[in-house]
């Protein structure tokens, strides 16, 4: 539009600056016309003006031989098109090919022995020499072909269409760019061709063309996750077009985030509007594949999650053992924990216990024991779980034989054969030293394991972990600790309970067990309930023990565990598994808990609300271990 605006005025001025007409020469008498010769192009009426020509079009008309290329049914029909009378010209050989490929990939046929065929050959020689003249959708799907044929990378064919594509990017509509990249981008990579990067790039600059919920879909699950910028731009495509998605495309949405980890808030919270306000009937796969999207994602929305357990309760007998291992590891990583959905769960591993891997039914477990729950009847339940898996859990992996052990010390369901499996010595040497953050958390669950078999299984003689390894890990952002770092709640908490105590003697802070958990407080109070100084006293429960006086007549030991919002299940005042064992360990260990919740923390305002409420919290510990 520019060039045409500067041509127009570069006239104007040359017309303004031109000099004026000469005078109009003497009039003479019109000359007679000649009559038209025939097959003239002179109009008859005596204009002298030509009959208008036809206008040039790219697209011939269509021929026998299209037709014909259209309805072959087999390689060979195609290939006998080749020397049929009629030689093909350069688009009817590209179409040729891309029929080759088709059949082929629907009857299931290599594609190797084609290489050898002369007519094969011919086609190719004949694209190669005509390329520049093939139309630009028959050029693209051209290409696709030509990698699903298999042809060697140093084929001079295939590296001239992918050339001429390459130079034609620019011209190609973006329904094209956007099929190209659907359909040969596996290819691109595979190759590592140049043109990948300047397909990206033009998707890049002209992703406002895209006007279908089709496109972007394909292109989100299919392209995005080569460019940052290209999915930041179709996330926000998305976000304008989520309106005309149907339940597939969310699916498909859904998995293309997970699969990159990219929480891109905005949209998912557009996507779970329309699941919940659109009359949606979800098959249940997509049931399913929604649901590890939002536990691999760890986004939170209740109202989904009602909708999909609900929709899920009545297709759990006809699941496989695998959807319910999955479907119940995705509410795990979420939180979630639907009382009728995970009974069904329990009720389908009784009933087909049977069809159920020892892995599948290690993830049931694991999930159960994530969310602390125990089905209805346990007997039934746990009866088929140890006689499933006690045979095969020395064949498991090291790291999820001790997953196991621990999950079944979570549920408090956990056998004496299964403890001393995991804690002799020839086992968890593997262990010991280890210094990945993976080792560290499997070393820390086994201290987790060592202390259920001393404190909840009196009738257990051994092995036990050595004393000396019964440290805490190495500080570790990764570490899976309970209580690793520190967080606005645990530094008011403490500071609150020293200005309570007046002397920092008298009580202990981030209190690291040799049973694998930490304590935010410990405090012994005498027979008057007054707090004494713990320097002198014995503390056999520290990782490095200490002291050697006994606890004076009627002293008692309370341990301040706080309860952030990540230790409990989504919507719910009831402690994840994990926290609920730790909670179990310390009162086991001889100590009176003083639970520090965050929903009740959050309501104090003032430094002596904080204290008060610690106060009377130790008062009423006290009091309920008298009342025993």
């Amino acid at each position: 539009m520019a060039a045409r605006l500067v041509q127009r005025c570069s006239r104007l001025l040359a017309v303004s600056r031109s000099p004026p007409p000469p005078p109009p020469a003497p009039a003479r008498p019109p000359l007679r016309a000649p009559a038209p010769a025939p097959g003239s192009t002179l109009s008859a009426a005596g204009g002298g003006f030509p009959e208008k020509e036809p206008v040039f079009t790219p697209y011939p008309k269509r021929q026998p031989l299209d037709r014909l290329i259209e309805t072959a049914s087999s390689p060979e029909e195609v290939l006998q098109l080749v020397r049929c009378g009629h030689p093909p010209h350069r688009n009817q050989a590209a179409l040729m090919l891309v029929r080759l490929s088709r059949l082929l990939a629907e009857k299931h046929q290599p594609a190797g022995p084609l290489a050898q065929d002369a007519r094969f050959q011919e086609l190719l020689n004949t694209v190669h020499s005509q390329i520049s003249l093939v139309w630009n959708k028959t050029l693209v799907s051209l290409l696709r072909s030509l990698y699903s044929l298999r042809l060697p990378d140093d084929c001079k064919e295939l590296r001239s269409v992918e050339q001429e594509v390459c130079w034609r990017l620019r011209r190609l509509q973006f329904r094209q760019l956007a099929f190209l990249a659907e359909t040969s981008v596996p290819y691109l990579r595979e190759r590592r061709s140049d043109l990948l990067a300047e397909l990206l790039l033009h998707l890049e600059r002209r992703w406002a063309e895209i006007d279908d919920r089709r496109t972007v879909v394909a292109l989100l699950t299919r392209v995005g996750h080569l460019s940052e910028a290209l999915m930041d731009r179709l996330e926000d495509k998305g976000l304008e077009l989520v309106e005309q998605f149907r339940a597939e495309d969310l699916r498909n949405v859904l998995l293309a985030l997970a699969l990159q980890n990219r929480r891109s808030v905005p949209l998912l919270r557009a996507i779970s509007y329309h699941l919940v306000q659109k009359p949606f009937t979800l098959s249940k796969s997509v049931l399913l594949d929604v649901a590890y999207a939002y536990g691999k994602l760890n986004f939170h929305q209740t109202q989904v999650f009602q909708k999909l357990a609900a929709d899920l309760l009545p297709l759990v007998p006809g699941m496989s053992p695998n959807d319910v291992a999955r479907c119940a590891k995705s509410f795990a990583f979420l939180k979630w924990l639907n009382l009728p959905l995970f009974e069904a769960f329990g009720q389908h591993v009784v009933a087909r216990a049977g069809s159920f891997t020892p892995q599948q039914l290690c993830n049931v477990i694991l999930a159960f024991a994530r969310l602390n729950f125990q089905p209805e009847p346990q007997d039934p339940f746990f009866g088929v779980v140890h006689e499933r898996l006690n045979p095969v859990l020395a064949e498991l992996g090291p790291s999820l034989q001790v997953d196991l052990v621990w999950s079944l010390c979570v549920l408090q369901r956990v056998r004496g054969d299964q403890l001393a499996g995991v804690l002799a010595p020839r086992f968890h040497a593997q262990f010991l030293d280890g210094k990945s953050p993976q080792d560290q958390s499997t070393w820390q669950k086994l201290m987790h394991i060592n202390a259920t078999a001393q404190l909840e299984h009196p009738t257990y003689t051994g092995p036990f972990l050595p004393p000396p390894a019964l440290r805490p890990p190495p500080s570790s952002s990764s570490s899976p600790s309970l209580l690793r770092k520190e967080t606005p709640m645990q530094q008011e908490l403490q500071e609150t309970l020293r200005g309570l105590l007046g002397s920092g003697d008298k009580g202990r802070f981030a209190v690291m067990t040799q049973y694998g958990w930490e304590l935010d407080a410990e405090v012994v109070l005498s027979q008057d309930n007054q707090p004494l100084p713990l320097k002198d006293l014995a503390a056999p429960h520290l990782a490095h023990p200490a002291g050697s006086q006994p606890l004076p007549p009627g002293a008692k030991r309370l341990a301040f565990l706080r309860w952030e919002f990540p230790n409990f299940n989504s919507r719910s005042k009831d402690l994840l598994g994990r926290f609920a064992m730790a909670r179990r360990h310390v009162q086991g260990a001889g100590f009176l808990v003083v639970d520090v919740p965050y929903y009740e923390w959050l309501d104090l305002k003032s430094e002596w609300q904080k204290g008060a409420y610690l106060k009377d919290k130790m008062g009423k510990a006290v009091a309920e271990e008298l009342a025993k």
